[in-house]
């Protein structure tokens, strides 16, 4: 016979299934404003529906693309700074899908978290909502897994997930020719790759968190939590135009990695180091941490956060397009046929 008074719930494990429910309802004015052409359902069925056909497309390949934000969610964690937290889960993702020439068409996210607090969640949701909304796709389900006994205190660990389509034939990336140049977009600081290292770094500093950064106006915590940009819009309009052979997200591994997997076998590359300006939160965590200029370059992006490889004879169209849009491209580089990376320059 059970004991009236060890009756036990889920509740008194630690899940708070009445919470959750809560969180749906909270969440819904901001997933509403990703709806797109395309989308079939919102948020609590068991699966979101999507019609490419809707979406405008005849013969589409779809293109999946799945992240995280890395140790970045430390520092949030830490500063209860959370309202960017989710466009760089979304940035993560979508502009992974770009650089196979796929629109990103909707997402979906995984928060799983120790101690569901509504107001964390709501301001975490509501920045994957954001970036959704800025890179054209529909947030159209999700998954809040309450662990307790998995995270402690008020951990939590973010996961997104997100699909494209691109018309059959139209893939990226395309064949690539000695020659070729390398522009580069900037990046909006760090993005959300090598944070173990600039944690290793904050701490051996002696800086805390609410201190005044060294390289920026702004506190410690909050120059190193800029979201990640997008650069959906940007990449999609550009391949209207003839001559775009391939883009690269420069995300792990940086620029020394990250562009060699768009180029055509055998060939390499050539990055001119001086041809853009190292940001002061780079020059801070390489003098501070006497990190070398390699190790900088395959943890970092360096300030470079998307390249796009295109023919000589289309550059002009190029930067044409990019600056209307906002951007100042630089060329950092070319392509080669040595089949290696080279670097030459110093940085500026």
């Amino acid at each position: 016979m059970v004991d009236e008074n060890k009756r036990l719930s889920y509740l008194d494990a630690g899940v708070d299934i009445g919470a959750g429910n809560e969180l749906v309802k909270r969440i819904k004015p901001s997933i509403k404003k990703t709806i797109r052409p395309g989308t079939v359902s919102s948020i609590g069925g068991f699966g979101g529906l999507f019609d490419p056909k809707a979406a405008g497309f005849k013969d589409p390949i779809l293109v999946a693309a799945t992240d995280g934000v890395g140790t970045k969610l430390k520092i949030a964690i830490e500063t209860k700074q959370l309202s960017t937290i989710g466009i760089d889960l979304v940035a993560m993702c979508v502009n992974d899908l770009i650089c196979q020439g796929a629109e990103p068409l909707f997402f979906l996210d995984y928060f799983a978290t120790g101690n569901l607090i509504l107001e964390d969640a709501e301001q975490i949701i509501g920045g994957i909502a954001t970036g959704c909304e800025e890179a054209g796709c529909a947030l159209i389900g999700g998954e809040t897994a309450e662990m307790p006994g998995m995270y402690s205190g008020e951990d939590f660990d973010l996961a997104g997930f997100s699909v494209g389509a691109v018309e059959r034939g139209d893939e990226f990336p395309r064949s690539t020719n000695d020659g070729d140049i390398i522009i580069g977009l900037s990046s909006d600081g760090i993005h959300s790759n090598g944070y173990s290292l600039v944690r290793k770094i904050v701490e051996t500093s002696g800086l805390k968190w609410t201190d005044k950064a060294p390289f920026q106006d702004l506190p410690l915590s909050k120059a190193l939590l800029k979201p990640t940009k997008l650069y959906v819009k940007q990449c999609l309009k550009l391949m209207s135009l003839s001559g775009i052979k391939a883009f690269a997200h420069i995300t792990g591994g940086g620029l020394t990695e990250n562009i060699v997997r768009t180029l055509t076998k055998g060939q390499g590359l050539e990055i001119n180091l001086s041809s853009w300006q190292l940001a002061p939160i780079f020059k801070w965590l390489s003098d501070t941490g006497g990190v070398d200029k390699l190790e900088m370059l395959k943890t970092f992006n360096c300030g470079i956060g998307m390249t796009i490889i295109c023919s000589p004879s289309s550059q002009d169209n190029v930067f044409s397009l990019l600056e209307k849009l906002g951007e100042q491209p630089i060329i950092i580089g070319r392509v080669t046929s040595s089949g290696t990376v080279k670097y030459s320059g110093n940085f500026a």
